[in-house]
Order: structure tokens, then C-alpha cells, then sequence
């Protein structure tokens, strides 16, 4: 995988394939970042939302690992919540949603979801 380029080129064209629905290439490219940046968040990030769409409880590692590594994320966040959320996990969404709100109190998004949980 390493011919494949940097780890910013294997970065990009993971996010490229994601885009394009292309998810096992997706889920090579960043296992291969992984595997030689393992603190790395945005790789972690993205590889819990490539498992997400394929509604794969293996996203919820990823997207946790991602918040730790970066703890002021709000993407991370959101996307952190409407994984529980997918999975049903609504308390553990609302709390993702409520840490949104202290990091951005007027953050649409994650009043939104935290109005449509209830």
C-alpha cells in the first residue's frame, strides 16, 4: 500500500472513494494510515463513518477514538452522536449533542438532533 503514495495522498483518495461510495478502497486507504499513524483523528474519523454507512458497529470505536484524540471537535462530535443515534444508543447521543452545545452553544445541528431524541 505504501506505493500508493504519501499519507496524506492515501488520506485523500480514501476520502475520494468515500465520497464516491467506493468503501472497501476507503476502508484499505485508511487502515493503511492507521496502521502507520495509529493517534491519527480524521483518519479514525473517517474510517468510523465508512463503517457507519455500512452501518457497522465497528464505527463507534473510530468515532470514539477520534473524539479522544481531539475532544473539541464538532464534527467529530455530531458525527459521534448521530452514530449512537443510528445504533439507538439515545442517551449516549444526547450526551455527545449536550458537549456540542458547550463547545458551540448555538450549534443548529446538534439542537436539531437533540430536539428530534426527545
Amino acid at each position: 500500500m505504501a506505493d500508493e503514495g504519501s499519507i496524506a495522498e492515501r488520506f485523500e483518495q480514501a476520502v475520494q472513494s468515500k465520497l464516491g461510495g467506493d468503501y472497501d478502497r476507503a476502508e484499505t486507504l485508511l487502515k493503511s494510515v492507521l496502521s502507520e499513524q495509529p493517534n491519527n483523528p480524521d483518519a479514525h474519523h473517517e474510517l468510523g463513518l465508512v463503517y457507519g454507512f455500512r452501518a457497522s458497529d465497528e464505527s463507534l470505536p473510530h468515532l470514539l477514538r477520534a473524539v479522544q484524540i481531539v475532544p473539541t471537535s464538532v464534527p467529530y462530535m455530531i458525527d459521534l452522536g448521530k452514530t449512537f443515534a443510528m445504533f439507538g444508543e439515545d442517551d449516549k447521543a444526547k450526551m455527545a449533542f449536550d458537549h456540542v452545545l458547550k463547545l458551540d452553544p448555538f450549534n443548529e445541528e446538534a439542537t436539531k438532533n437533540l430536539d428530534y431524541l426527545g
